[in-house]
């Protein structure tokens, strides 16, 4: 029998920009569930039998009960019907299935890489955390959904901005991982500009943040102008800080919240158009001009998205849109930073197992 041999570095390229994929979809209908105020249709948090949607009309109709035990149901949705219901179900449904085929699709292969002896040490720590947050995630996401199920008619805030944030954290670190075994990697890069797209995508976490916060407060259904917000460049300093103690208008006042969503958004842009005329100007790798140029770029059109989205009140499409964008931005800022980020000794060489030897190169 002959010894396993490393695979090389392309396919555990090919797997995670797979893997990273499936969490882009995931987040997408994710923001579908948010908007289609389906996230609370799902009463129990089954991560084995949950699986399986119900298969008869009797069980339909036990979860549909379960569901008219929740206030989300009693103040929004009295009277709704059982094929209503199966509406919102289905949403929340595909995406805690997309939650576990994200796990399977992480653990098997990475099992498979490991076993084979494909994985460097360094990475192989790297995406041992991944999946670990991953785990994290799925609980997470429950405990997320269960500050629904009581005294509220929608899960708070403060957890859906964490639950999204993770997400984005975990894509983030799934694209990193990916783009570190990408061949003809760049030499040391000025400090200025990787400082610069480092900054860049901390505004860009910060971003996602507060918009996950817009998102869960419903504040984009409210003060749906531009660029004037409650009828001034600046809204009025009692309005922004009529909650006490101050530090909760920042995550509780709709107005406060969106008014900072707006103010990031802003700084994010201007930063991105100075760190692109920067790198230009810098001259340097090729690549390093494209991506600060293409950076600015998807900001400025995410920018527009989200005016657009605002000013007609958040229809489901352009809302969609406007998070799909949101990625768009994270993928290109990560891509910049890894690209700018010094290569490690050995990144990407296949670590062989004792007795392994490594596959011979076509050609």
């Amino acid at each position: 029998m002959p010894q396993p041999t490393a695979s090389g570095p392309m396919a555990i390229r090919i797997w995670l920009w797979s893997v990273a994929a499936l969490i882009f979809a995931m987040v997408i209908v994710g923001g579908a569930t948010r908007l289609t105020e389906s996230g609370l249709s799902i009463v129990e948090w089954r991560p084995v039998t949950g699986v399986l949607p119900p298969l008869s009309q009797a069980d339909w109709q036990a979860e549909f009960e379960k569901y008219k035990a929740i206030p989300q149901y009693k103040a929004l949705n009295t009277g709704m019907s059982l094929d209503d219901f199966k509406t919102i179900y289905w949403w929340e449904w595909t995406h805690r299935l997309l939650g576990r085929v994200i796990g399977a699709a992480f653990l098997f292969p990475f099992l498979w890489f490991l076993w084979r002896g494909a994985v460097p040490p360094p990475l192989r720590a790297r995406l041992w955390m991944i999946f670990g947050l991953g785990a994290l995630q799925g609980a997470v996401g429950w405990w997320m959904v269960a500050s629904g199920l009581a005294e509220r008619i929608s899960v708070s805030q403060y957890r859906l901005a964490f639950h999204l944030t993770l997400a984005c954290v975990i894509y983030a670190a799934v694209v990193w991982s990916a783009e570190a075994l990408a061949p003809g990697r760049l030499a040391a890069a000025p400090r200025r500009l990787r400082l610069g797209a480092f900054g860049l995508l901390l505004l860009v976490f910060l971003q996602l943040y507060v918009g996950a916060l817009v998102a869960g407060l419903d504040a984009g259904l409210v003060y749906n102008t531009w660029p004037l917000m409650d009828g001034a460049w600046v809204p009025a300093a009692d309005k922004l800080f009529f909650l006490s103690p101050a530090w909760r208008n920042f995550f509780e006042n709709e107005l406060t919240v969106q008014f900072v969503h707006r103010t990031v958004a802003y700084a994010l842009w201007l930063a991105a158009v100075a760190h692109a005329v920067d790198a230009v100007r810098t001259g340097g790798e090729w690549r390093t001009r494209a991506l600060a140029l293409a950076f600015a770029g998807v900001v400025t059109l995410q920018a527009a998205i989200g005016i657009a989205t605002l000013l007609w009140v958040v229809p489901i499409g352009l809302a969609l849109l406007h998070q799909g964008g949101a990625l768009a931005v994270l993928t290109i800022a990560v891509l910049h930073v890894a690209r700018l980020a010094p290569q490690k000794q050995g990144e990407g060489a296949p670590n062989l197992r004792a007795g392994t030897q490594p596959a011979r190169s076509a050609g």
